[in-house]
This record gives C-alpha cells, structure tokens and sequence, in this order.
C-alpha cells in the first residue's frame, strides 16, 4: 500500500542504504512511478525483481540472476569502482598540471586587473549543490561588482553588474578556472553536469523531470550540455530541459 511505501522510504533515508530491490510483480504503476520517483529524487538505485522478462514498457538494463530477472532503470558506469578510480585519477593529474602550470602565473595577472577596475575580492565563493545534492563552496574569479543578488540572480545579457574584465573572464570561461582546486580536491570533476545556485536547483527539481538525476555524479567545469550549447544563461524552460537530457546522457554513457 502506499502507507507501506511511506513507511519504506522513512527506513530508507533512517539507514543510510543506497540501493533498493523491489518486486515489481506486485506493485501497481502508481507504486512503480512512486518508488522511481522516491529514488531519482535521494539519489538511491532502483532495482526490480521478477521471474518473468519484461516488467515496464520503458527501456530497462537487464541481468539475470539464477532464475530471478533484476531489472535497473539505468546503467550508471561511474557506480564501478574502476570507473570511478579512473575518473578521479584523470581529475587529480589535471587539476594539477592547471594550477601548477597556468594558475600560478595567470592568477596575479588576472587578480592586478580585477582589483585596478572595482574594489572587493578576487575570488568569488558561493554555496552550490554537489554529488548527491551536497553542499560546497564553489570557487570562481570574481567578474561582478559586489552586490548582495549574486546567490538568487544569474547573470544576464548586458547585466550591469557585470564588469569590463569580468566579461572577458566570462566569455572566454576563465571566471571557471579556480574549480580547479574544487577537483583537487573531489568536490568537483573537469567533466560533469554544471552545478547550479541552490535557489535554481530548488526551482528546477519542482519543474522539470528528472532534474535531480543530474546529482548521482560530481559536478564538473564544464560537461556535454555545455559542448552542445546549453551553457550560460537559461533563458527559456527548454534551456534547462536540453542541459537536464544531456546531463543524463553523460552519466548513462560515461567511457
């Protein structure tokens, strides 16, 4: 019953568990959409067990053990050790390579121009949604004026706050190079979905299907929405959606 559902996902989030089997056979579609969207939501991987094949009309991964079919929703590559192990390893030597070869003599520069144009500091810090919609502080250049809006409002086309140095660090991306020491650290990854100001997570994990998907993996610098355009301001419902798909597609099909 959907008391007994309730009842589950209190001892799921109690215990700290992060994978779910259920068997399908003898659940509803309500119970079915309700548990898939209890999982996508806190981040925990959903699986279902049947002595038969085809349990839904959506696209399943399938494996088969002994004579139980366990069906998952998605095949996550960097839930393998080896994967991960890989990915962080690539992180680690990259990051260092750019904070020791081109950080350390482009941060000065960069920091001269910013405090000649407006005063305040050089870094910018904000909190933003990690891995499993962690909290971290998110490091940038400094590219506005200070202004008590940068938590709640993204900047825009022609924005105001926005300084003459800081839109060639926007525009060129080099606003984004201090996450380097947020990979170094394992708070972020060179690739991976964009993290958001927590204000737009809470906006968009209402709004727009699957948007919390995005979280089973670390942020990244830039990621595939981004090569594919979606990067910037969101403009448009659409906007979010394509970044959301492509975020998706990357951590299904990571290599």
């Amino acid at each position: 019953s959907e008391l007994n559902l309730q009842e589950c996902f209190e001892f799921v989030n109690s215990h700290n568990i992060d994978e779910i089997y259920c068997s399908a056979n003898e659940l509803d579609g309500n119970q079915i959409k309700s548990l898939i969207d209890f999982c996508e939501n806190n981040f925990k991987i959903l699986k279902f067990i049947s002595e038969r094949g085809g349990l839904l009309s959506r696209k399943l991964i399938t494996d088969t053990y002994g004579v139980s079919t366990v069906q998952s929703l998605r095949l996550m590559p960097l839930s393998n050790d080896f994967n991960t192990f890989m990915k962080r390893s690539f992180d680690i030597t990259f990051s260092l390579f750019v904070l020791f070869f081109i950080l350390s003599w482009l941060t000065p520069l960069i920091a001269i121009l910013i405090k000649l144009e407006s005063s305040g500091p050089i870094l910018f810090k904000q909190i933003r949604n990690g891995i499993k919609y962690k909290e971290f502080t998110c490091y940038k250049f400094r590219s506005m004026i200070v202004n008590t809006n940068a938590d709640t409002q993204q900047a825009t086309k022609n924005d105001t706050r926005v300084t003459r140095i800081g839109k060639i660090l926007r525009k060129t991306s080099l606003d984004e190079l201090p996450q380097f020491y947020n990979v170094l650290i394992g708070e972020m990854s060179v690739v991976g979905p964009r993290p958001h100001m927590i204000k737009e997570n809470q906006r968009y994990s209402k709004t727009v299907s699957k948007f919390m998907v995005r979280h089973f993996v670390k942020p990244g610098i830039t990621g595939l929405a981004q090569v594919k355009g979606y990067r910037g301001e969101i403009e448009t419902e659409e906007d979010i959606i394509n970044r959301v798909k492509h975020d998706i597609y990357y951590l299904e099909n990571w290599s």
